[in-house]
């Protein structure tokens, strides 16, 4: 297999990939069997399985129907043999819109080693992008 920076860059395309076809057991095919996996909201997932069972029923309802775009690699990087990252920067378009609202925009980090022949993903967080601006605004509310 393929222990390239092009390899590392390449896992959170399928992941969007599957994202788009509603797949759980795809958008997690490259995460280790004990990946840790964080989302947008701060849920903390031990587990390939967690992962798999997180996903499904949200692209089964509130999901259904969405997809990445933007989906890009900002970085990747081999740190060292066998380790690596990427940061991944996409937005979440909703069923029925043409583009994602700023609040749906993320960036991604996935931690990969290499194990078993191919980069498996070790660890990921997912986290929203927000600006100073929107975060007082959301303050503004919430007080």
């Amino acid at each position: 297999m393929d222990q390239s920076v092009e390899a590392l860059a390449a896992i959170p395309v399928r992941m969007g990939q599957a994202w788009d076809r509603g797949d759980a057991a795809g958008f997690a095919a490259d995460f280790a069997e004990d990946a840790e996996f964080v989302a947008f909201d701060g849920t903390l997932l031990s587990g390939h399985e967690a992962i798999v069972a997180f996903h499904q029923p949200l692209f089964d309802t509130v999901l259904k129907g969405t997809r990445l775009v933007e989906n890009q690699t900002v970085l990747a990087r081999i740190v060292q043999p066998g380790v690596g990252y990427v940061h991944n920067r996409l937005g979440v378009v909703m069923a029925g819109e043409s583009e994602p609202l700023p609040s749906r925009n993320s960036m991604q980090l996935f931690v990969m080693q290499w194990r078993d022949d191919r980069w498996q993903v070790v660890v990921s967080q997912n986290s929203r992008i927000v600006t100073l601006e929107r975060q007082l605004q959301l303050d503004t509310l919430e007080s």
